[in-house]
């Protein structure tokens, strides 16, 4: 299974990053494999308004089917929603403690948005 991870840096013993929209790095892992490949979203960092919605369609366009997060906003919940890609929020530790909670079963998944727009 492909998922993005948020991350503060480029690899997989980065922290999560607790922000989707506005997250330094998505770190998206095959989980069956284990690579992986970071993608920068400094487009996203430090945009005015509509990160969310940006950053949801490049999940889109990575095509993965799970994102792991800190926090989700109520416009990149909805955009992933419609692209019919799983939310779990709250992940903690390096990218790979939360892929490894992942493949476990232990992060629930998001069924709304857990913070305010522009978070």
């Amino acid at each position: 299974m492909k998922v993005l991870v948020t991350s503060e840096d480029k690899h997989l013993d980065s922290p999560v990053d607790v922000r989707f929209a506005r997250a330094r790095y998505f770190i998206v892992v095959e989980t069956e494999t284990g690579e992986y490949q970071a993608i920068e979203n400094s487009q996203n960092l430090n945009a005015t308004q509509g990160a969310g919605v940006q950053a949801g369609q490049a999940a889109l366009d990575l095509g993965v089917e799970a994102v792991i997060t800190g926090h989700v906003g109520p416009k990149a919940f909805a955009t992933l929603l419609a692209a019919d890609i799983d939310v779990y929020v709250e992940a903690t530790g390096s990218v790979r403690d939360a892929v490894q909670a992942f493949k476990a079963g232990s992060l629930s998944r998001a069924v709304r948005p857990d913070v305010e727009s522009h978070w």
